[in-house]
């Protein structure tokens, strides 16, 4: 019949296309790997990724957190964490993560002086980016937080391809620009069949600290609406607050430093 025909040739067309990808492998001692993406840079991707590695440590003490820096152009987990130096090696020639706060942490901002440019074409960013995945000696990690860069392009695929990824989440701002990026972070996962848990609306709302007015800066729900149109989760509604800025700057994330505050 017809129906046979056409679901033997999917078939065919399926094997032919997984042919040229690489088998996924999982990282050894790693449980969950959860992804933090966005489209767009600059939307507080690193800061949140940070805070959700902490929030998972502190919501449960019993579990041991990771926190990989996936971005090679411009790592900012190392400055966001507090940790300087360079990882020392085992007897296995891996990477012992620089810890902090109870998280184990990787970064290629561990292995290039703070203000040196990563200068390098794509082959060499991908060839780092497996040495940060499979050259590091984590230990036993329930849960791997990586911090993606932003976009759609290299890094993104050859994680999603690599390694198995429990989830991801999608940071955005509620502005028209980055919530186009944001959906197509979105709809390249579902494309690599990696779930997206849901979305985070980042810097969704300006409170004036004198008179208390709030202001929507980048608009006021966009995030909500594109969950909706999507049909995902909204995960997460932070502010635009100087605190959380501060507190990362400073290499305490607010969740340490201020764990009580409405931020």
């Amino acid at each position: 019949s017809s129906s046979s025909g056409d679901e033997a040739l999917r078939d065919k067309r399926a094997r032919i296309l997984s042919r040229g990808l690489p088998k996924q492998k999982p990282i050894e001692g790693v449980k969950q790997v959860v992804v933090v993406a966005s489209g767009k840079g600059g939307v507080g991707k690193s800061t949140t990724a940070v805070n959700i590695a902490l929030a998972l440590a502190a919501n449960d003490s019993t579990k041991e957190v990771g926190l990989l820096d996936a971005d090679i152009y411009g790592p900012s987990i190392p400055k966001m964490m507090n940790l300087k130096g360079n990882p020392e090696l085992t007897s296995k020639n891996l990477m012992r993560p620089l810890k902090n706060y109870g998280i184990a942490c990787m970064s290629m901002g561990f292995l290039i002086e703070e203000t040196a440019p990563v200068v390098w074409r794509g082959l060499m960013v991908m060839s780092a980016v497996e040495k940060l995945l499979r050259q590091v000696d984590w230990g036993q990690l329930d849960y791997l937080v990586i911090d993606m860069p932003p976009g759609t392009g290299d890094v993104q695929l050859s994680v999603s391809q690599n390694i198995p990824v429990a989830g991801a989440v999608i940071v955005s701002t509620p502005q028209d620009v980055a919530l186009l990026d944001a959906r197509k972070g979105a709809e390249m996962f579902r494309k690599v069949h990696v779930p997206v848990l849901g979305l985070v609306q980042n810097m969704s709302v300006f409170q004036c600290p004198k008179c208390k007015h709030e202001t929507y800066i980048f608009g006021a729900d966009g995030v909500r609406d594109l969950a909706k149109t999507l049909g995902l989760d909204i995960l997460g509604d932070i502010p635009l607050h100087v605190n959380i800025r501060e507190t990362c700057d400073s290499g305490q994330p607010v969740v340490i430093s201020q764990p009580q505050s409405d931020a």
